[in-house]
């Protein structure tokens, strides 16, 4: 065993040290912060133009917000997304919430 004990921390020395191991690594990292750029930008920009049509409209119903605030921007906030996209959402947190008008007007309930 002890011939074997220096053989492997050489081998496994040689395999750290070695500049092909860190460019693989560093490649696979570029590659993984590729992805999270574009899936912040498409994310940044989903919110922007969703905020914005919910502000226009001047409300929000309880499937869209929950969809805009819990599925879209719950991640993209982990992704350390930009203040721009936050003021946006903090706007339409302050929408009333409505139920889903029917033919642009709103649902009733059926009649006992």
């Amino acid at each position: 065993m002890e011939f074997w004990l220096p053989l492997i921390l050489g081998f496994l020395s040689s395999i750290l040290a070695s500049t092909g191991l860190w460019a693989l690594i560093q490649n696979r990292l570029d590659r993984k912060d590729a992805k999270a750029k574009m899936l912040k930008g498409l994310g940044h920009d989903r919110i922007m133009d969703l905020g914005k049509k919910y502000i226009k409209r001047g409300y929000i119903t309880p499937d869209e917000y929950e969809n805009f605030v819990d599925y879209l921007y719950v991640p993209y906030e982990a992704l350390h997304g930009n203040g721009s996209a936050k003021r946006i959402v903090e706007e339409v947190k302050r929408l009333p919430i409505r139920d889903t008008p029917i033919n642009g007007k709103r649902s009733q309930k059926p009649k006992d």
